[in-house]
């Protein structure tokens, strides 16, 4: 690479950082997408509340149909536990989730900031005099600090706009089509367990309890069957999440910072060899 070359790649460089420091144009659709994926957590995390609020009534309903411990085969806390646990665990990765959005809003404020646009200015200006005056030894010590001003301006927008738009273009309809489902299963689970009075003697419990025993069966059998398939949805919705605020925020950011550090070395490369 010719000096009158790297030259001007780095006084290219320059002015899109330059200009990239100081626009926040490109901050409102990534603070649009952040937040609507936040709204996104919020809701699924307010869904597995419902249905695990639904899901631990239904438990303690057929604990107290069942009269002095005789007459079931299965116990069914242990039935329904599992189904619970599942619910316990996606409302903690919906939780999770919202707190991460929450995060990448607050840093995305703050690579947006008037201080991260000054420190990344005067850095990038400091990066260009020194390439121009073929100091690669000393602006070698600089490189660091302006690729980490360059994350925290850029990492986090490029990472939010590129997650809505992956998630638009090929999650939306897994995640709309399992909420939905998620959302409509506290009715179900309702509907299949039992109403008990709450005032009733120990023969009119029992007589209740065994007249009954045929439907309450069928009824939480409907609802353990029912229950594969919304599973199966509520880990779609994990999954959803888990690509959302972890795998792609990780790919971006790492892209990020192989790309800043690559732009940063590339003008005096060639004179680090010759060290």
């Amino acid at each position: 690479m010719n000096l009158s070359f790297r030259r001007a790649l780095a006084l290219f460089l320059t002015v899109v950082v330059l200009l990239g420091a100081w626009t926040t144009s490109f901050n409102a659709p990534a603070r649009e997408g952040l937040q609507a994926g936040m709204k996104r957590a919020l809701v699924a995390f307010a869904a597995a509340r419902t249905l695990g609020a639904v899901i631990s009534v239904a438990q303690g309903t057929q604990i107290d149909i069942k009269p002095g411990g005789v007459g079931v085969g299965t116990t069914p806390g242990q039935v329904l536990q599992p189904l619970n646990q599942l619910v316990d665990h996606f409302a903690s990765a919906m939780l999770a989730a919202s707190v991460a959005f929450g995060v990448q809003l607050v840093l995305l404020d703050f690579g947006g900031s008037q201080a991260v646009a000054v420190l990344l200015s005067i850095a990038v200006v400091g990066w260009l005099a020194l390439t121009f005056l073929q100091q690669g030894r000393y602006a070698r010590w600089l490189q660091p600090v302006l690729v980490v001003l360059l994350l925290a301006r850029f990492a986090v927008p490029l990472t939010a706009v590129a997650n809505e738009a992956l998630y638009e273009r090929y999650m939306k309809g897994k995640h709309d089509q399992a909420l939905t489902l998620v959302e409509r299963t506290p009715q179900e689970v309702a509907s299949a367990t039992p109403a008990v009075p709450s005032k009733e003697t120990m023969r009119e419990r029992f007589e209740r309890w065994w007249s009954g025993l045929p439907d309450l069966k069928a009824g939480y059998q409907l609802l353990l069957d029912s229950a594969s398939g919304w599973a199966d949805k509520i880990v779609d919705l994990m999954v959803v999440f888990l690509v959302q605020t972890l795998i792609v925020p990780v790919g971006m950011l790492w892209l990020t910072w192989r790309a800043a550090r690559l732009a940063t070395a590339s003008p005096w490369r060639g004179e680090r060899a010759a060290v």
